[in-house]
């Protein structure tokens, strides 16, 4: 992977590519995973013949699957930002939507354009096996955000440097766990150990929650002033203790916020704490970005283009990895209910900036890369 690579020999329609997606799915089903990656496309400067089929074929690729996952790089720090593909990716959203609405646009919420990806993210959707790795390798991603609210609740009101002293122990005990799984499967298999992602990953589960960490931190909910900075600190402190117990650090390493795999952070935006904007500032702090958001089905793809324009600008300038997972749930508006299912949860619609953006998104081009990025 990326499947754009290995497909343009032989593909020569977004059909051909689908026929890909289906045999991935059935080699998934067969070894028994949940998810698989690596229906991915490298367009951050300009799109091959091959990378455009392969986009052109996401809405029947993830529609006619269960368990494919489609990941899209549209900017980095060195290239800038590919706005045609943004724009692309706007209507390709949409139409994924649409080929899936029976299950509440279900496909969307396997489909992630990123700025600055890794090549060696363990973590669904976004997670493809990157053109600089060997042909076999093990990454592992780790969880643990209930251990950490576990441990927080233990110093409740002390200062901010038990605070972090808290969170920089626990961590490095989640990911001495994570290295110790991934070097005894490593022998097991005969397949080399990669990275260890820091990354603490959310889930539906109740109390396995990034939101539930910063209740204990002081916030009656994610979103409330100071979540920033809470975040902020839980990021850090998961990186300072992560990284000294694993030999190999990588991926996106950070704590994720998506809103339909954290139920706390769920409960969060439909009390009306939490905003589509307040979630992108948290992105500057974090990594991925507006991650599992649903949306009114209604949302122009101009709009959709424009908020990934937006992410896509924070990575770049900021030199991390961004993301944008939106669901534009089709038949829905804002305060109705979107069901997911599994880990990949439920939530109500956020409300969309009702104001439009088509004449800067439809320009065309790239946005060159910052001043900062010329290091050679």
């Amino acid at each position: 992977t990326p499947a754009a690579l290995i497909g343009g020999a032989a593909c020569k329609s977004p059909e051909d590519f689908v026929q890909i997606a289906k045999t991935l799915d059935e080699a998934a089903k067969t070894v028994g995973v949940n998810f698989i990656g690596g229906y991915s496309a490298l367009v951050q400067k300009g799109m091959t013949n091959s990378d455009r089929m392969l986009i052109e074929s996401i809405p029947q690729a993830l529609a006619s699957t269960e368990r494919v996952c489609s990941s899209i790089s549209l900017g980095s720090t060195r290239t800038g930002i590919n706005m045609d593909a943004v724009r692309l990716m706007g209507d390709i959203i949409l139409k994924t939507a649409e080929a899936t609405k029976e299950k509440d646009s279900l496909g969307c919420a396997k489909l992630v354009v990123f700025c600055n990806p890794p090549d060696d993210n363990p973590f669904m959707a976004g997670a493809f096996h990157g053109v600089t790795e060997a042909d076999r390798v093990i990454n592992v991603g780790v969880s643990g955000p209930g251990v950490v609210k576990h441990e927080l609740e233990k110093i409740h009101g002390k200062d901010f440097e038990t605070l972090c002293e808290t969170i920089k122990k626990t961590a490095f005990k989640v990911t001495r766990v994570g290295q110790l799984f991934a070097k005894e499967a490593s022998k097991r298999l005969g397949v080399p150990f990669g990275i260890v992602d820091l990354s603490l990953a959310p889930t539906p589960a109740v109390g396995d929650s990034i939101a539930d960490i910063m209740h204990e931190m002081g916030l009656e909910y994610a979103g409330a002033p100071g979540t920033t900075a809470a975040l902020a600190i839980l990021n850090d402190q998961v990186k300072k203790g992560g990284v000294m117990a694993s030999s190999y650090v990588g991926g996106l390493s950070g704590a994720f916020i998506p809103v339909t795999e954290d139920k706390a952070m769920a409960e969060a935006a439909e009390v009306g704490a939490l905003t589509l904007e307040k979630l992108e500032a948290m992105t500057c702090v974090c990594s991925v970005g507006l991650d599992m958001i649903a949306i009114p089905g209604s949302t122009p793809s101009t709009t959709i283009a424009g908020i990934i324009a937006d992410e896509m600008a924070i990575g770049m300038v900021n030199q991390k990895t961004t993301a944008v997972r939106l669901i534009p749930v089709i038949g829905k508006d804002v305060g109705d209910f979107a069901q997911f299912g599994g880990l990949l949860g439920e939530a109500k619609i956020m409300p969309v900036n009702k104001f439009g953006c088509a004449d800067f998104v439809n320009r065309g081009g790239r946005i060159p890369a910052p001043i900062h990025s010329f290091k050679n």
